[in-house]
């Protein structure tokens, strides 16, 4: 039973230094993957407005690009329309040049053409046809005659009107080159963004994509770490109850051992009295005085040393609540002396 005390004793105590540092260990790893795990959620949703942003930012881009475009293709072809109109009215002075307007064929339609020119597109003009310029035309435009023409040949005149129309061609193919020009620039622009923004977004949503995965790992640990603080506590908890039952269950068992141990040792003494008295001098002699070699005796009364021996017994046994000291006691008022000796 000692031994069985002193093993159980050492292991649960071990178990319950083993399980109090694991406890410690688990609370400081909870702690740790909680606020690891509140980080990347942080920095999750982080990254997702992020992504958001840049997937609203080229969204607007492209919307603009289109709008862009859209507005560039109508004056594009606003501009190669009057280019090709100013193109032909050039080309048909060009063929009569010298001849009076009213020789001119579609001398009217070249008349229309540089009054619409002159009320869509004035803006365009500006700073390069001159207000004599403009006189010229607007009364060209009114009479479809060149100022003071009866029909005669009006040669500067006529020359004026196709310098103001060359002049006015070249001013819509040179806008419509810079145009162009910033189309092409504006759609480089354009496509260097999107390029930037899509890798913005992919490189996002990478990132967004390997801390999910952390963080459903680091909330797994998180899990298992808390299922196995839960599991140690309980653990440790049983040990602690089991080791208390021990060091009381040991402790009554020490102290029964002590109580059997005086109970043992006064046994003996009352034993050794018993003895004493039916070995004693006395008993030897009545034992020597009744002995007779002809007659074979099978029992002896010593009802003195009996009663004495008994009396001892009896007493001890009752003090000690000794039921072997009881037993004996009835057996030297029954059996032989050389049976309670051997008992002794």
């Amino acid at each position: 039973m000692a031994c069985w005390c002193e093993t159980n004793d050492k292991a649960k105590t071990k178990s319950i230094a083993d399980a109090e540092a694991r406890i410690k260990d688990l609370e400081t790893k909870i702690e740790e993957l909680t606020a690891t795990s509140a980080r990347l959620n942080t920095e999750i949703d982080g990254l997702n407005k992020e992504i958001a942003a840049n997937e609203k930012a080229l969204a607007d881009a492209t919307k603009m690009r289109e709008q862009q475009l859209k507005e560039f293709n109508a004056e594009e072809a606003d501009a190669l329309n009057s280019i090709e109109l100013l193109g032909a009215a050039v080309e048909t002075l060009g063929k009569h040049h010298g001849a009076s307007m009213l020789e001119i064929p579609d001398h009217v339609a070249i008349s229309e053409t540089l009054k619409h020119e002159l009320s869509v597109n004035a803006a365009q003009y500006e700073g390069v046809i001159s207000p004599s310029q403009k006189l010229q035309v607007q009364a060209f435009i009114q009479s479809k005659v060149m100022p003071g023409s009866s029909g005669s040949s009006y040669e500067p005149k006529s020359g004026a009107i196709f310098g103001i129309l060359e002049q006015m061609k070249e001013t819509f193919e040179t806008n419509l080159a810079a145009s162009q020009k910033e189309e092409e620039q504006n759609q480089r622009s354009y496509e260097d963004l999107k390029a930037a923004k899509e890798a913005e977004i992919a490189a996002g949503k990478q990132q967004v994509d390997t801390k999910t995965q952390e963080l459903a790992t680091t909330d797994e640990k998180n899990a298992q770490a808390k299922e196995d603080l839960e599991d140690t506590r309980n653990t440790l908890s049983a040990d602690e109850e089991f080791l208390l039952m021990l060091k009381e269950k040991c402790s009554v068992t020490d102290e029964e051992w002590e109580e059997r141990q005086k109970t043992r040792q006064t046994e003996m003494q009352a034993c050794s009295k018993a003895l004493a008295v039916l070995s004693s001098d006395d008993a030897h002699d009545l034992f020597k005085g009744t002995f007779n070699p002809e007659f074979v005796q099978t029992s002896v009364s010593h009802p003195q040393e009996r009663s004495s021996a008994y009396a001892v017994l009896m007493d001890a046994s009752k003090k000690h609540h000794s039921p072997r000291l009881s037993a004996m006691a009835s057996r030297v008022r029954l059996d032989a002396f050389t049976k309670v000796k051997k008992s002794h």
